[in-house]
C-alpha cells in the first residue's frame, strides 16, 4: 500500500479510536433505522477503496475515485458496471479522494499528495493542476471540496483547518500558463476549532456550498459543523440539535437538507439534518445505521436517489486490521429510508 494512503488511514484510525469500544456516537449505536440498502454501481478492481463521488449535471453520469490507486470511474445510467474513465497514475495521480464536476463540465479531483487536478469531461484532457502549500509545520491533507454558485472551488486541508480557494480567473490562468499553480489559502479555522495537533489530528473534512453562494458548510470530524459567509469572510460553529457530527466525513446539500456519512466503524451511518435558512443551526431530523453501508466515506442526492460511497476501508487495511478482507466487487449503494 502507498504511503500516501497508508498515512491517511492511520490519520483516520486515530481519530476513530474513542468510537470504536462504545460501537459509535451516542446516536449511532441506536438500532438501525429502516432503510434500503441496494446496489447502485458495482466498480471492477479489487483493490478500489472508493472515496468520492460526483455528477456530471448533464448527462447523469456519476464518477468515483479510487483512494488506493487514483483510478477514477464512470458509472452510466441503465450501465450496472462501472468503466474506468482515467486510468490510475494518469498525469502523477496516485489517489483520488474529493470530486466534483462544476457547470462547465469538468471535473475536478484531489490527490492528497500531488494537489487538485482540473480535467475537461468530453475530453479527459488534463486542464490544470493546483498543487498543495510547503509542509511548513505539518505536511497538508487535501480532503474534500466544494463548487460554490459563481464556479470557485474550496478546498479543505484536514491537517491544517485550512479552506482553500480557486476562483474562475486563477483557473482561467492555470491554463493560459500551462504550470502547475500553489494553491490559495481563503479561510483559516485555527482560531475557532477546537484546539489539536497540526499533522497528526484529522479536523475539517467535507464541505458543501449553499445553493445561493451566501455560504460554506464545513465539518470537523470530531463532531463540529462551521458556515464560513462567502460575503464577509466570518466564521461561525452552527449549533447543532439532536446530533452531531462525530466522524462526519463527505456532505450534500440540497434545499435545506443536509446528508452527513458518518464511517464510524462497526457503526456505519448516515444522517439528515434541516438547516436554518441562514445556516447558523442544524436540526438532525434522521439517523440510519447500517453494516450494508460498508464505511460510507461521501454521498450524492440526485433524481430522488441517495447515492452512497462503499469505502471498506475497514477491510484489508490498517484502519481496522481485524476487518477482514474486502467484499468484491466494490460498489456504490442505492439508500432509501432517508
Amino acid at each position: 500500500m502507498r504511503s500516501t494512503t497508508r498515512r491517511r488511514l492511520l490519520a483516520l484510525a486515530t481519530i476513530a479510536a474513542p468510537f470504536l469500544a462504545a460501537g459509535g456516537t451516542a446516536q449511532a449505536a441506536e438500532q438501525p433505522a429502516h432503510s434500503q440498502v441496494s446496489v447502485a454501481y458495482e466498480l471492477p478492481g479489487d483493490r478500489v477503496y472508493p472515496e468520492g463521488i460526483t455528477a456530471d449535471p448533464y448527462t447523469g453520469d456519476l464518477y468515483t475515485g479510487s483512494g488506493e490507486d487514483g483510478t477514477i470511474f464512470r458509472m452510466r445510467p441503465g450501465h450496472r458496471v462501472a468503466e474506468v474513465f482515467l486510468p490510475a497514475g494518469a498525469d502523477g495521480r496516485t489517489v483520488a479522494l474529493g470530486l466534483e464536476v462544476d457547470q462547465a463540465r469538468r471535473l475536478w479531483a484531489i490527490d492528497r499528495s500531488t494537489g487538485v487536478a482540473v480535467y475537461d469531461l468530453p475530453s479527459r484532457r488534463l486542464l490544470a493542476r493546483f498543487s498543495p502549500p510547503a509542509k511548513g509545520k505539518s505536511e497538508p491533507l487535501l480532503n474534500d471540496l466544494a463548487i460554490a454558485p459563481d464556479g470557485t472551488a474550496y478546498i479543505t486541508d484536514s491537517f491544517r483547518t485550512v479552506v482553500y480557494r480557486v476562483t474562475p480567473w486563477q483557473l482561467a490562468r492555470a491554463r493560459e500558463r500551462g504550470r502547475e499553480t500553489p494553491l490559495t489559502p481563503a479561510f483559516d479555522l485555527a482560531g475557532v476549532v477546537d484546539p489539536y495537533e497540526p499533522g497528526k489530528t484529522v479536523t475539517l473534512n467535507g464541505i458543501v456550498a449553499e445553493q445561493s453562494g451566501r455560504y460554506l458548510l464545513t465539518a470537523d470530524m470530531r463532531g463540529a459543523l462551521y458556515r464560513i459567509s462567502l460575503h464577509s469572510g466570518g466564521i461561525r460553529k452552527v449549533a447543532l440539535r439532536g446530533g452531531d457530527m462525530s466522524l462526519a466525513d463527505g456532505m450534500e446539500l440540497r434545499n435545506g437538507k443536509l446528508w452527513v456519512a458518518h464511517p464510524i466503524i462497526k457503526a456505519n451511518a448516515i444522517s439528515r439534518w434541516r438547516v436554518t435558512a441562514d445556516g447558523l443551526a442544524a436540526l438532525e431530523e434522521r439517523r440510519i445505521t447500517d453494516q450494508a453501508l460498508q464505511l460510507p466515506t461521501n454521498l450524492l442526492h440526485r433524481r430522488g436517489r441517495l447515492y452512497v460511497v462503499r469505502s471498506q476501508l475497514d477491510k484489508g487495511s490498517i484502519v481496522d486490521p481485524d476487518g477482514g478482507p474486502p467484499r468484491i466487487p466494490f460498489t456504490i449503494a442505492s439508500v432509501r429510508g432517508i
